[in-house]
């Protein structure tokens, strides 16, 4: 009995030894298993989703701009992008289980899409350490899921915003346009992106190795929308400016031409129109001549349309009265080598008569006998020689030159509109503030509920003395093209010689007209710049009042503003007489 009791028992010590360490590595596996799916479970969740769970953004809708009327001038369409993992599908050589590869991925993607095998494939290899990469941008949604019904490896879709302008080309210099990536790259697009752009959100989603969405996580940000954006401009009154400058462009085979209508009493952009434009929704042949704003950024001597405005500095002087008289004779004005002269020598005339005559000897006559700043301060409250302020990209200020000592040839020539610089819209607020009994408003690209405050800069009664002397240059003089059937108009004309590399051309023009109606009671103020007309025609009176008057009439029909003629003149319309030019007459 002893002897057998020794015999087994090292063998039942070694059975406990085993099951003790069996047991013992079961305790550690078991615990092992607690700890990481319990106690370390977020730490594994968190892994696995790093390698499966994407994270993407969600585009905002880009706010839309919109004309006074609420037409819509920029929208913004959803689309789809495609999308590829150049990374994923390059790992399928190392899963035999899918039994499929690269380029047989890459030989179906490229039927799908419409592209070459060799330009795809090469696109692929270029990519292929990276795990994004754009393949069609902003196509629509059935060419979008034709792709997508391949399957392909790596190839996912995400929504895109295309920006579409229904106005093309009629407002392309006003609202400009965005990239691809949705920036605004002109006009309002990007004078005011910021606002226009909203704020982006973002969402994760689970994916597997084709790039097909499994699962949503959840959104982790909303996106929000940016804001709309409400015009001045006249939607209609922008198509008139627009047809009748292009059609005036093409008459005279100028070179360019802008034209710009402001509110009155509110300072509010009507409208404003360039040429030549071009179409926001198709740039593939855009040049860079056809981006200009030219209302805004262009610069010309604005000549004999910036007598009306000597003409109110002598009447504030207190020198002269609407009566006096100006002796223009012999008809020209000698400083040295230097020589201003008239059309022909009109002796003595007042001042309504140096309007319609645009008399450059006599305006030179009246600056020359006021103080020499006078006429540099009546042009600088005006306005002249300082942005408009509507916060376009690019806006000129303009040139009012400035001396200590001027010489008197310099203060002649200011007094016709030379030796300084303009942009359209700088001289349509000019005229604008004529037209509002001389009180200077801000003007705005923006919807106006409230007129901002201004400014008085020209006496009420003087602006409105030279507003009816300005209806005797389209009643009599040089304007008479710029007639309205039914509408007293009041204007003046410009007929400038363009600068060259050398001093003055002889053989080119700007030509200018600039005007308010109804005149009784001016709501609108216009101003036509036609650049370098070709034709036999080039005066102001001839190739620029014409468009005023089609436009301006259109304008004032379209927003109810009653005629102010009386009734046995309104079918009146004159024809425009032409008289001979010649070196250095303003009208």
């Amino acid at each position: 009995m002893n002897i057998e009791n020794r015999v087994h028992t090292p063998g039942k010590w070694r059975f406990r030894f085993v099951y003790g360490i069996a047991l013992l590595l079961f305790l550690v596996a078991g615990g092992r298993l607690f700890y990481l799916t319990v106690v370390d479970k977020a730490f594994l969740q968190n892994q696995g989703e790093i390698r499966a769970v994407r994270t993407e953004s969600i585009p905002a809708t880009r706010g839309m701009i919109l004309d006074r009327r609420g037409e819509p001038l920029a929208v913004s369409t959803p689309t789809w992008t495609i999308i590829a993992n150049p990374k994923a599908l390059w790992k399928i050589q190392r899963d035999p289980s899918l039994n499929i590869g690269p380029e047989q991925e890459i030989k179906r993607l490229a039927g799908v899409m419409g592209v070459g095998r060799a330009w795809l494939q090469e696109k692929f290899e270029a990519n292929k350490s990276r795990s994004f990469m754009y393949l069609k941008r902003q196509i629509p949604p059935n060419e979008a899921d034709a792709i997508m019904a391949a399957n392909v490896v790596g190839v996912s879709k995400t929504k895109e915003y295309k920006r579409y302008y229904p106005a093309a080309e009629v407002a392309s210099h006003v609202v400009g346009f965005t990239n691809i990536d949705d920036k605004g790259q002109e006009g309002i697009e990007l004078a005011y992106d910021q606002a226009l752009e909203g704020q982006p959100g973002r969402r994760s989603y689970v994916k597997d190795l084709r790039g097909n969405i499994i699962r949503g996580v959840g959104v982790e940000e909303a996106e929000h929308p940016g804001e709309n954006i409400e015009l001045s401009i006249d939607l209609r009154l922008q198509y008139l400016a627009y047809r009748e400058l292009k059609a005036a462009v093409t008459e005279h085979r100028a070179t360019s031409a802008s034209a710009v209508i402001l509110d009155v009493k509110t300072g509010e952009i009507l409208a404003m129109v360039n040429q030549p434009s071009y179409n926001p929704n198709d740039r593939s042949k855009l040049e860079y001549e056809e981006l200009r704003n030219r209302a805004v950024i262009d610069l010309f001597e604005p000549g004999s349309t910036m007598k009306p405005f000597t003409i109110s500095a002598a009447l504030m002087s207190g020198q002269y009265t609407t009566e006096t008289t100006i002796d223009t004779s012999p008809g020209y004005l000698r400083f040295g080598r230097f020589t201003i002269r008239d059309a022909a020598n009109y002796g003595v005339i007042d001042f309504e008569k140096l309007l319609i005559k645009s008399s450059n000897v006599g305006a030179s006559k009246i600056a020359l006998s006021l103080p020499q700043d006078a006429i540099w301060n009546m042009d600088y409250e005006l306005g002249i020689g300082s942005q408009v302020g509507i916060g376009f990209p690019g806006e000129a200020s303009g040139v009012l030159p400035s001396h200590p000592k001027w010489h008197p040839s310099e203060i002649a020539t200011l007094a016709y509109g030379y030796g300084l610089s303009v942009s359209t819209l700088q001289l349509a607020q000019a005229y604008m503030t004529l037209a509002n009994g001389g009180y200077r408003v801000p003007v705005t690209i923006f919807k106006q509920d409230i007129p901002a405050d201004g400014k008085q800069v020209i006496p009420h009664k003087i602006a409105q003395d030279v507003i009816k002397m300005m209806e005797s240059v389209v009643q009599r003089g040089s304007g008479k093209a710029a007639q309205i059937p039914g509408y007293r108009v009041a204007g003046k004309t410009g007929t400038v010689h363009k600068v060259g590399s050398k001093g003055y051309e002889y053989d080119q023009y700007i030509a200018l007209f600039a005007g308010v109606a109804p005149a009784s009671n001016p709501r609108l103020a216009m101003v036509v710049m036609i650049n370098d007309p070709k034709g036999r025609e080039y005066y102001g009176g001839e190739v620029a009042a014409p468009v005023f008057s089609r436009v301006m009439e259109g304008a004032l029909t379209t927003l109810n503003i009653y005629p102010d003629l009386p009734e046995g003149l309104r079918e009146v319309r004159l024809e425009p007489k032409k008289v001979p030019y010649q070196v250095v007459q303003g009208g």
